[in-house]
């Protein structure tokens, strides 16, 4: 039997090819890929989060957990499309308009995937419009968005102008993230929340969503 526990310590420790070879294994013995997700997977990424969190890693570590977790998790997603599982919400995240950086957008994205959502990420210098229309196309819950520059971060109340303007506001929940962003510019805004890390990112989101995760 697969011993998942190298599962685990394969994403911490960003080792792709193992995470690969094991989650196989573990599918040919028989596992339910909603347990190498929940039980393992998951509780990996929270464990890269936090650590992250503490300084314990730094953001290659990071990227690397997440491509090992991304690496296993498109072998089981044709599996749970298949059984029909549900994911615990589904996140349309984007860089927003005039900001072109993308690591920590991408950290977040990984995180959230990690996590058990169902993201969908528009890349960056996302437009109040495109977020509008990816809002319509794939009825998301929740609206990620992130910016690096003071310069761009006012797109975010543009984007979130742009919705409410579309009548979708009440559809969806909005939260925002980075290096400028503070708490108090999300309640000027109207965001439903903030947060300045990744790990954060994924506890702010399930709170919002209640019930589902």
């Amino acid at each position: 039997m697969t011993d998942l526990k190298n599962l685990y310590e394969a994403i911490i420790d960003g080792n792709l090819d193992l995470s690969v070879n094991t989650t196989r294994q573990a599918l040919n013995d028989g596992v339910d890929p909603q347990v190498i997700i929940h039980d393992y997977m998951v509780a990996a990424m929270e464990r890269i989060g936090y650590m992250f969190e503490k300084c314990e890693v730094f953001v290659p570590e990071l990227l690397l957990a997440a491509r090992a977790m991304k690496g296993s998790l498109e072998i089981l997603q044709p599996l749970l499309t298949a059984s029909g599982s549900e994911p615990n919400g589904k996140i349309i995240i984007g860089t927003v308009q005039g900001d072109l950086h993308d690591i920590g957008k991408n950290i977040v994205s990984s995180m959230l995937e990690g996590a058990g959502f169902n993201v969908i990420n528009l890349g960056n210098d996302v437009s109040p419009q495109q977020f509008v229309n990816a809002i319509k196309e794939h009825h998301p819950d929740i609206i990620a968005m992130s910016a690096l520059l003071t310069t761009t971060m006012t797109a975010m109340e543009s984007t979130i102008n742009s919705i409410r303007d579309a009548g979708l506001r009440d559809n969806v929940k909005v939260i925002i993230g980075g290096a400028p962003v503070t708490e108090s510019y999300s309640d000027q805004i109207g965001a439903d929340g903030y947060s300045n890390n990744a790990n954060g990112a994924v506890k702010l989101a399930r709170s919002l969503l209640p019930g589902r995760v």
